[in-house]
């Protein structure tokens, strides 16, 4: 008969978002997996990258292995009880990707305010509107294309998702 306290539910939020979440609670001290990732990421043989602070692990793929759209994996750990925790994961893209793409973002949306109060005082002087209209229609495909390219950068990495989030299950289940 199969034990069933080594069973893991992982609760996941909704497949739309660009940075995947989950949630697991474990029958395991917070030190405990913390010193099982530390065992794992320090072994010869590791395919994968890592650091860990303050109950925080950042796992990466090697750098070997590495492309513009590799995903990292940021864990963290919290301690429900002395011999409880919850791992609380997060997959994205590398910081300086997502720093990127946020800023680009920023800028877009700073434009598009600002074409939306030039249109305004355009249609307030009845003075000719056709380049605010054009230019907002041109970051609202801007914005598209970068939802689109973070969903092609997201499909791109599933793969080392997949082999980051199986090494997690691996360290978490010793």
């Amino acid at each position: 008969m199969k034990d069933k306290s080594n069973i893991l539910v992982e609760k996941r939020n909704s497949a739309v978002f660009l940075r995947p979440r989950f949630t697991i609670d474990l029958d395991k001290s917070t030190g405990q997996i913390l010193e099982n990732f530390s065992k794992e990421l320090k072994k010869e043989d590791c395919q994968f990258l890592g650091n860990i602070f303050d109950g925080h692990v950042f796992i990466s793929v090697s750098k070997k292995e590495e492309h513009f759209w590799s995903p990292q994996l940021h864990l963290e750990i919290l301690e429900k009880t002395a011999q409880k925790s919850v791992l609380k994961g997060l997959f994205g893209p590398k910081p300086q990707v997502w720093t990127l793409f946020m800023f680009v973002h920023f800028v877009t949306g700073i434009s598009f305010l600002g074409f939306v109060v030039m249109l305004f005082a355009k249609i307030s002087l009845n003075e000719p509107v056709f380049f605010p209209i054009i230019m907002m229609v041109f970051l609202s495909l801007i914005w598209l294309v970068l939802y689109l390219l973070g969903k092609i950068g997201k499909d791109t990495g599933k793969k080392q998702m997949s082999d980051l989030h199986d090494f997690m299950i691996k360290v978490i289940g010793d």
